[in-house]
């Protein structure tokens, strides 16, 4: 959709002090939105050190927390591309959201 981009690939997962700055971004339609798109519609609400898109996902990393939570309020029930994105902060837990036709365990009820 748009051109190149000069911020980094890096959204290091395994920096315990960068992961409550970080978005993820899901349900992503990767074959039209490229990397400069989403640092283009994310770069508002702050300043992103890293983006790094993958088939269907991407991350998107800010400096500072409160930049990362900004995003994730402002950009809830976005649709890009005509699909519905589903963000997050990529450091919080996920609901437990079981595929179609499988019983959620025993062990998920207690």
């Amino acid at each position: 959709m748009t051109s190149k981009s000069m911020t980094s690939n890096v959204t290091n997962k395994n920096d315990p002090k960068s992961i409550n700055s970080r978005v993820f971004i899901g349900n992503l339609n990767t074959a039209i939105v490229k990397k400069a798109d989403v640092e283009a519609i994310f770069g508002k609400y702050g300043k992103i050190v890293g983006c790094s898109v993958h088939k269907g996902y991407a991350f998107v990393q800010y400096v500072f927390e409160r930049n990362a939570r900004a995003a994730v309020a402002g950009e809830h029930n976005r649709i890009v591309a005509g699909q519905p994105l589903d963000i997050s902060m990529a450091g919080d837990p996920k609901p437990y959201r079981p595929k179609a036709g499988q019983k959620r365990p025993i062990s998920a009820l207690y």
